[in-house]
């Protein structure tokens, strides 16, 4: 299989694609240049807006008085639900469940009820805190125990994916067992806040720029809320300070409220939020709890897996529908179970509405899988790492998914293989089990997991993308797409795309900003997708120009058009060779169109959800990561030691943006699985809202030796953009080899005969109760 898929004859001519090249807004970035929109010069007129919100999670909204708002210095006016012209509802879904407004239940503490405008931020800021709200509280259900025990009503319609007869094989299962893990959520903490600027124009047009990374939905929200046509609104998105998912369709509710503002006022308006008030108003990373039982023999090969995966979604459907989903789509990881059943618990909390967040639920399934092997490893004693082996998917059967798709391109053994070679695991792993024999505080663990993230959108119709690219007469060009620039590079990815094609520099190609009157209808950039869609779209249009100037070149000098060809730096035609710019300048007298749309749909990809049926992704991005550890059995403080990563990019777009993928997302996976931790107190009120109470990784939290490489010669067997695999998600889920590590060091405490079940996050705290109930359990 190796041999076959390093044969495809794919490499593409020297060129701009596949050469590492910087981020295009990197020296702006670094220069403090780059144009964030509280950055853009203040339109004339403008008006800055806050919101108003409730004090409480759960009751109903008895009275709202807003005087003394109305009141207060530099106030211009404060809009309720009663303002709204169109539809009072931002839902991403066909529930209609996500009012902008409250107007009589208060289902999360932090929910808008109203809008205040004023002259400056700080007036409206503080006169939005003056309103006096009457309530009658209600007891808020705030996570998923209490979910359950009050049989709260689920969000949305759950899941359940099938293979095989579990009850059976569970039941001729040599071995089986019971296990619950509990898996926290995620605040995005992007670097630049939710933010939008409305511009209203003359008749019903609306401009408004906006951090989202889906600016067709905040267009079409818009145009909902204002009561207008999506072609009266227009979307502008240059670039995001980080995304991470958290601006898929949390955006929608600060576009929104900006534009009804901004034509209730007739001026420009912005609206900020404070870093604590975007934390509080904003879906976060799903937590869940996964519930299993698992039949296994003693050489600890799985028979069969039973699981459930509920999930607190908060006060709406928003995007938990489609998460919890693909948290089913990856309960497998790499393994095969001959027997799986796996059900969604999607559940309903007086909490903000958890969306979408890096891995869109496929790191939760994820992490699950792992805890399975861990398990079968543990109650085997076998190594962890030979049970990984002895599940894995196979070549040629054991290959069904437990959604019945067959994995057809499966190098997770290669990937494995290769990084124990490299990363000299084996050794490793000997050296530290001895160390931690004559070590009675400090221990050390490792742990080597792999990964296979499906790619698509799961939703079949977002899986398309347009592109428009012109050609001028000194041979330069303009690009627009329908995907958004949040830090991850896929602006210079695409760029890259377009110069290969036409032969030319990278200077010769100009980045635009994302705009929804150049390219309609476009999918969120989401689902690690950007490159593969918006790569292909912008491709169909190179091409389409290049067929009409090859047309016109073999005409023209009176050559085959197979005797034509783009190279880098000039175009061959017969024995003649002229530069793009002559070509086009040619061209354009003999009145050729130089500007031309693209389209791309991805083939193949189909799902019945129904059914629990079908092939809903387009390939699979395969890596594997070793992480060791030291933890203080003291304290349970830790420090990640060293990381190896391993990381199929297929035939990588941009070797030097796809490692710092890699590496970024590594980071925020491993900042997930260890120190970041989301608490609520009883009232429903978010007491991790800021940097203060609410810890990401910083620089001296990355491993002190971190080895990232790319798997060479694996291009991608699908036809992709240049055969490439996408980097977005995938990378974050290499961190489960960190909490597998720090398991792996709890376990040398009872001598690794007892599974230490570390629930993520795995903070200091919980990794001492793990010490402690291991030792505890190893002494009786």
């Amino acid at each position: 299989m190796a041999d076959a898929r390093r044969k495809l004859d794919i490499v593409p001519e020297t060129g701009p694609a596949g050469s590492a090249r910087p981020h295009d807004s990197a020296p702006k970035h670094v220069a403090g240049e780059a144009l964030y929109i509280d950055d853009i010069a203040a339109p004339e007129g403008l008006l800055h807006a806050y919101l108003g919100i409730s004090g409480i999670a759960h009751g109903k909204l008895m009275s709202l008085d807003i005087d003394a708002v109305r009141a207060a210095p530099g106030v211009v006016a404060v809009l309720t639900a009663a303002d709204i012209p169109g539809a009072n509802d931002i839902s991403s879904t066909h529930r209609h469940d996500e009012p902008v407004f409250a107007t009589e239940h208060i289902l999360f503490h932090g929910q808008p009820l109203f809008a205040v405008v004023a002259d400056t931020r700080e007036q409206a800021r503080q006169a939005a805190t003056l309103a006096k709200a009457d309530y009658a509280e209600e007891a808020p259900l705030i996570d998923i125990a209490s979910a359950r025990k009050a049989d709260s009503r689920l969000v949305t319609e759950p899941l359940k994916l099938e293979r095989g007869d579990v009850a059976t094989a569970l039941a001729a299962s040599p071995r089986r067992l019971k296990g619950s893990m509990a898996i926290g959520g995620q605040e995005h903490f992007y670097l630049e806040s939710q933010i939008a600027l409305a511009i209203p124009g003359e008749d019903e047009d609306m401009a408004v720029l906006v951090s989202t990374q889906h600016p067709s939905e905040v267009q079409h929200m818009v145009a909902a809320v204002l009561g207008v046509g999506s072609h009266a609104v227009t979307v502008e998105v240059r670039r995001m300070g980080g995304g991470f998912g958290g601006k898929e369709t949390q955006a929608n509710l600060f576009a929104c409220v900006a534009a009804l503002c901004a034509r209730k006022l007739k001026r420009p308006v912005k609206l900020r939020p404070d870093r604590d008030d975007d934390m509080a108003l904003t879906g976060k990373r799903h937590d869940f709890v996964c519930d299993y039982e698992i039949g296994f023999d003693d050489e600890g090969r799985i028979h069969a897996v039973d699981a459930v995966y509920a999930a607190r979604c908060g006060w709406n459907a928003d995007l938990s529908g489609p998460v919890t989903d693909r948290a089913l789509f990856h309960m497998d990881n790499c393994y095969f179970y001959p027997a799986v059943r796996a059900r969604s618990e999607p559940l309903f909390t007086h909490t903000c509405s958890n969306t979408a967040f890096r891995g869109f639920g496929g790191p939760q399934g994820m992490v699950g899988a792992e805890r399975f092997i861990e398990e079968v490893a543990y109650a085997t004693g076998l190594d962890p790492l030979e049970v990984r082996r002895r599940n894995l998917y196979g070549a040629t059967d054991r290959d069904l998914t437990p959604y019945h798709q067959t994995v057809e391109d499966n190098i997770a053994g290669e990937v494995i293989a290769e990084l124990e070679r490299r990363s000299d695991y084996q050794a490793r792993k000997a050296a530290i089990r001895e160390a931690n024999k004559t070590s009675p505080v400090i221990k050390r663990g490792i742990a080597l997991t792999p990964v296979k993230f499906g790619i698509s959108f799961t939703a079949t119709w977002f899986n398309q993308a347009g592109a428009l690219v012109h050609v001028y007469t000194d041979g330069t060009v303009a690009l627009n797409h329908g995907g958004t620039e949040m830090g991850q590079g896929l602006y210079i990815k695409v760029a890259q795309v377009v110069a290969h094609a036409f032969g030319i520099g990278l200077d010769q190609v100009k980045i635009t900003a994302t705009t929804t009157d150049k390219v309609p209808n476009t999918s969120a950039t989401a689902a690690s997708s950007g490159s593969d869609l918006n790569g292909m779209a912008a491709l169909d249009a190179c091409e389409t120009i290049k067929k009409r100037l090859t047309e016109f070149a073999a005409k023209h000098w009176r050559a085959r058009p197979d005797d034509i060809a783009f190279l880098p730096g000039r175009v061959k035609i017969g024995t003649h060779e002229i530069t793009f710019k002559e070509l086009i300048a040619a061209a354009y007298m003999a009145r050729i169109q130089l500007s031309a749309t693209g389209f791309y749909a991805t083939p193949k990809i189909h799902w019945d959800r129904k059914a629990g049926r079908g092939h809903p992704f387009y390939y699979f991005a395969y890596g594997a990561a070793a992480a060791e550890v030291a933890i203080d059995t003291l304290t349970g403080e830790y420090k990640v030691e060293r990381v190896d990563i391993l990381h199929d990019c297929g035939q990588s777009l941009n070797p030097a943006i796809d490692k710092g993928q890699i590496e970024g997302g590594f980071v925020q996976g491993m900042g997930w699985l260890t120190t970041e931790e989301l608490v609520w107190d009883k009232k429903g009120r978010l007491w991790t809202h800021a940097p203060s109470t609410y810890k990401i990784p910083v620089a001296s939290d990355r491993p002190r030796i971190f080895n990232v490489h790319l798997l060479e010669n694996a291009p991608n067997r699908e036809p992709t953009i240049h055969r490439s695999k996408a980097v977005g998600e995938p990378p974050l889920m290499l961190a489960i080899s960190v909490l597998h590590a720090l398991s792996d060091a709890v376990a040398s405490v009872g001598a690794y005969r007892i599974c230490p079940r570390l629930d993520a996050p795995a903070t200091p705290e919980r990794v001492l109760d793990a010490v402690e109930r291991v030792r505890a359990e190893a002494e009786r």
